[in-house]
């Protein structure tokens, strides 16, 4: 709390300066006017307790006189404590229009907590206009990634009721597809909006992982050996560890999925175990990499590291998003690194001991 102890300290000090001005005019000013009016004018001096003329004067003069520096020092106090109040109070008005651009104006004079006051709001605001932009380009991404497959669907049961199409086992296959895709989306939306508002409910136990990491790659085996991709596990099978395995495999297809949409052919190992003290699921492609800029932001939803081939390699673009969600869920975190030629992604969750 130093910014309010400033401020205290500097009222204190303005207003025991300005007392003590005002006492050393009343004081040394009244034994300096005696001094000369007893010496130039002694007949001056009132010898009654009625004041004479010139003492009417003096008395006057003084308290002008201290009238003049009480007004200096509270207008000079209050323009330092009330300019950035009144910055800030215009700039809450513009914001409650709509104007989410608008800034307190920041006042190196401004004292203690008016200056902090400054500064909090006018970081507020950026918060404010940042989410603000982050949730308008949400309903947009949501909105686009919503409209493709329900286009799809539309027009082909359109067609199936007006004849245009022959029923067939491929016909509702493919919209059958389109409909599992729209539930993996709505899923992978409600694991983040629970993840965000810490609301992301695990059902935790001591298990061993390794069995369920095993079944769920050898699920997507056939897919990834059709891609011309060499699977090289590696499994602690003795090593448990506090977490839902559910949501762990969940993390786990996300960076399967995404190995299939952007890795290239070649070598892919799948890791599990204990790694500097904590439990590490990692997949490592051998190509084609990512930029370092680029590794600190894959995780973000609807955040696509190359957007020309994203679409055509599908994926709604929040399968990262959700396996940091779910790592952050347990205590952990969600990285990407370069690894040789390729990418390296991991899941770090925290042992028993740690939480």
């Amino acid at each position: 709390m130093s910014g309010a102890v400033s401020l205290r300290r500097q009222i204190l000090l303005s207003l025991s300066i300005m007392a003590l001005g005002v006492i050393l005019l009343s004081i040394v000013g009244s034994y300096a006017f005696y001094a000369i009016a007893s010496t130039l004018a002694p007949g001056s001096i009132s010898e009654t307790w009625v004041p004479s003329g010139i003492e009417m004067l003096w008395m006057a003069g003084t308290i002008l006189v201290a009238l003049c520096i009480a007004g200096y020092v509270g207008v000079r106090l209050s323009r330092r404590i009330l300019t950035p109040l009144n910055s800030v109070a215009h700039s809450l008005r513009e914001i409650a229009q709509g104007n989410l651009q608008a800034r307190a104006a920041p006042d190196d004079r401004a004292l203690g907590e008016a200056g902090q006051l400054v500064r909090d709001f006018n970081a507020m605001a950026e918060r404010l206009q940042s989410v603000t932009r982050e949730q308008q380009f949400w309903n947009a991404a949501v909105a686009h990634e919503l409209r493709t497959p329900v286009t799809i669907l539309r027009g082909r049961l359109q067609g199936l009721a007006e004849g245009v199409f022959t029923p067939s086992t491929e016909t509702f296959e493919g919209l059958l597809r389109q409909v599992e895709g729209l539930g993996r989306l709505i899923e992978d939306l409600r694991v983040l909006s629970l993840g965000d508002s810490d609301h992301l409910q695990l059902d935790q136990a001591n298990t061993c992982p390794a069995e369920g990491i095993a079944a769920t790659v050898q699920a997507f085996a056939g897919r990834l050996q059709a891609r011309g991709f060499e699977l090289q596990l590696q499994l602690d099978e003795q090593t448990c560890v506090v977490c839902d395995e559910f949501r762990l495999r969940q993390a786990l297809i996300a960076l399967l999925e995404n190995t299939l949409a952007h890795a290239d052919a070649g070598p892919l190992r799948i890791e599990a175990g204990v790694v500097n003290d904590s439990y590490q699921l990692s997949i490592t492609d051998s190509g084609p990499g990512i930029d370092t800029e680029l590794a600190s932001q894959v995780f973000e939803a609807f955040r696509r590291g190359d957007p020309s081939r994203s679409r055509n390699s599908g994926g709604s673009g929040l399968g990262l998003a959700v396996v940091r969600a779910i790592a952050q869920a347990h205590g952990g975190q969600a990285r990407c690194e370069r690894a040789g030629g390729g990418t390296r992604f991991v899941v770090q969750l925290p042992l028993a001991h740690e939480r």
